[in-house]
């Protein structure tokens, strides 16, 4: 087992010393006092001590354990400490590394650098205004010196007895005695700065894990100066990821990050769970997009610095992780909920695919519950749609269900879906639009489709629609022939149309071409089975295509397409179909099929014929064409009629259905 000797005086020293007992490397930390030991979790492989040990004894305590490293991660002004810690590195023989922090940037602000307490006290001592003093009790004696300190100067120090004891003694005392552990947020800074009217803040330069960037915000926001205590020296060193890369590198520690998916609601902290804002304020490193993102770190706040990476790419988002392996709490912000129509699905795959990861997903208040609560409507019968970069087939749902609830795409989209409510007859069904849901711009608007012609929305918007009159969905397994519009047109009769369903063998997506669609009706069985998919209506004659408008209308398939011309020349500009149904060629069926197979040469292919000629062609088609397993079916259908007190039979034209499927096999254009 790897022995590892840990000075921890510092947040950074505390997390190493976690990290290490975790891996099972066996991890002596010495926090040189009690309070420093009580701020670890003791665990096994951890050694604790809270004992200050002089060099002497440090030396003593090395050469009798032989550790194979020491890590010195105390305090940036304990300099005692670090030089005593390198010699008895140095008399031992033991690799040392010392843990530094990043500086940042003091950029902005009004800001005085001084190069100690010392100094500090004299500087203020020329200055008017109240002091919050963020050093801690070590050096404020020096603090003192400063014209009626007892009024003028609040001290932050830790919540230690003899700490209180001894600031007491030195006439720190009452409410200018301000007795807190960190870390603390700018938000806390700035509260306290204006609390107690101060002008002036002093502030060591602790680095970002010391939270000098909260405090330099503060200063900003409240409108003090700043007294910076610089560093007594520039160190080397590595700093706290360089320092868990290079030991999960050393000791070959696998990496076993906490990821947390984590829903930031509508966009508002008010709308997360305290679950994911708890997921947020734990993290090292913050990842997401945009205004999710800005939602994360609002709620992270300070009390942890956080990395941020924005990244919404589930690829870029794992790569970046695996390149970077010296985070233990990694939150991932998506919006709403991860399980409501989030990317966070393809993102939890990937992230599970690594076995030794911790991944888990937190929800956030959906779109839905929200803006359902804000209606005081029910959802829990309500059909859920999103439309973002795709079209539902909005009409049919709502025509045939009382709730629908739509999460839209873009801006226009309320305008165009209120006019197509109106050409298919839906003028009773109730819009309520959602827009900015939980910002402070949000707007909620209710009214029927005539209201929101000429509307547009927000992108970030939402929709309910409550139908009062939903048309049943049929059950039964085909339509009967006169619920359909009719005329002149030849339509194929409902025996028929049920064995031709059956044949294609319909998937609920399906990509469907109706040519020689007639009337519409098997286009509209098409749309009824294939209820997630497209069906393209061909039809050359206009009273044909105008008859489908008119059964498009009546049964609210806005799924159907219908397209006017001839085939194999109307196909050319349609997405490439799964079935085709071919119930009219007007003389060119060998190069519909053709054209089909080569838009698809998996496409299953079925067709009617009446005619002796047109099933010759067909037989011989299937002969020449790559297709597999052809099957040809003959329907008589016979139809009672009245005659007097009496039935007869009345047969129909006999139907010859041929079925198959491409092989997928491609040839080349002759």
């Amino acid at each position: 087992m790897y022995k590892v000797f840990l000075f921890a005086g510092t947040t950074e020293g505390r997390e190493l010393a976690e990290f290490l007992s975790r891996a099972g490397v066996e991890v002596f930390v010495f926090t040189a006092t009690e309070y420093g030991k009580s701020l670890i979790r003791e665990a096994e492989h951890m050694v604790l001590s809270p004992e200050r040990l002089s060099a002497e004894e440090m030396e003593e305590q090395i050469g009798t354990e032989n550790p194979d490293l020491v890590v010195d991660a105390t305090h940036p002004y304990a300099e005692l400490v670090t030089e005593n810690i390198r010699s008895a590195c140095i008399h031992t023989h033991t690799e040392l590394i010392r843990l530094v922090r990043d500086e940042g940037t003091w950029d902005g602000g009004d800001i005085t650098c001084v190069s100690s307490a010392k100094e500090a006290a004299e500087f203020l001592s020329r200055t008017e205004g109240n002091v919050l003093l963020t050093t801690g009790s070590k050096d404020l004696a020096e603090f003192t010196a400063v014209p009626e300190f007892e009024e003028r100067i609040y001290a932050r120090v830790l919540s230690l007895p003899d700490v209180v004891k001894s600031c007491d003694e030195m006439g720190f005392r009452g409410n200018h005695l301000i007795c807190m552990q960190g870390p603390f947020s700018k938000e806390l800074n700035t509260a306290m700065l204006r609390q107690y009217g101060c002008k002036w803040m002093v502030t060591k330069a602790s680095g970002m894990e010391g939270g000098f960037p909260e405090k330099l915000e503060a200063a900003k926001e409240a409108g003090a100066k700043l007294l910076i205590i610089g560093r007594p020296k520039k160190e080397a060193g590595l700093t706290f990821k360089e320092c868990r890369k290079m030991l999960k590198e050393r000791f070959q520690i696998p990496y076993r990050p906490e990821i947390t998916l984590a829903g930031v609601g509508m966009g508002s902290i008010e709308t997360m769970t305290g679950e994911a804002v708890r997921a947020c304020q734990k993290a090292d490193l913050l990842i997401g997009a945009g205004r999710v993102l800005e939602t994360a770190k609002k709620a992270a706040g300070n009390a942890r610095k956080a990395e941020i990476y924005e990244e919404y790419k589930s690829e870029e988002i794992l790569a970046y992780i695996k390149a970077h392996p010296f985070y233990d709490h990694i939150a991932i912000a998506v919006s709403g909920d991860p399980g409501f129509y989030s990317g966070a699905k393809k993102l939890y795959g990937l992230l599970s695919s690594e076995k030794e990861w911790n991944v888990r997903a937190v929800s956030g208040i959906s779109s839905l519950s929200y803006f359902m609560a804000k209606l005081r409507i029910s959802w829990e019968d309500a059909v859920m749609v999103s439309c973002h970069g795709q079209k539902r087939h909005l009409v049919r749902k709502i025509a045939e269900n009382g709730k629908v609830f739509a999460i839209l795409g873009t801006g226009t989209q309320i305008g165009e879906l209120a006019k197509e409510l109106l050409q298919y007859g839906l003028w009773e069904v109730t819009l309520h639009i959602g827009e900015r849901l939980s910002y402070p711009g949000e707007k909620i608007r209710s009214g029927p489709p005539k209201e929101f012609l000429c509307c547009k929305t927000d992108t970030l918007s939402v929709l309910c629609v409550e139908n009062p009159k939903p048309r049943n969905r049929f059950a039964f397994h085909s339509l009967q022939d006169d619920l359909f519009v009719r005329g002149k047109v030849p339509m194929t009769k409902e025996e028929v149309r049920s064995i031709t369903l059956s044949k294609l063998q319909l998937l609920k997506d399906a990509v469907c071409y109706d040519i020689g669609a007639g009337t519409g009706s098997v286009s509209i069985e098409m749309a009824e089975k294939a209820d997630e998919g497209r069906v393209y209506a061909v039809e050359k004659k206009p009273e044909a295509a105008d008859l489908i408008r008119q059964n498009r209308r009546k049964f609210c398939m806005d799924s159907i397409h219908i397209v006017e011309g001839t085939a194999p020349e109307a196909l050319k500009g349609l997405e490439p179909p799964t079935h085709v149904f071919i119930g009219g060629t007007s003389g060119g069926l060998t190069e519909i099929l053709h054209a089909v197979l080569k838009k698809n040469p998996r496409v299953r292919i079925v067709m009617n014929c009446i005619t002796l000629e047109t099933l010759t062609e067909a037989v011989k088609a299937f002969q020449t064409l790559p297709v597999t397993k052809p099957d040809i079916v003959n329907v008589t259908v016979s139809r009672a009629k009245k005659a007097g007190s009496y039935h007869l039979m009345m047969g129909e034209n006999p139907v010859y259905i041929l079925s198959c499927t491409g092989t997928g096999e491609v040839r080349r254009e002759d």
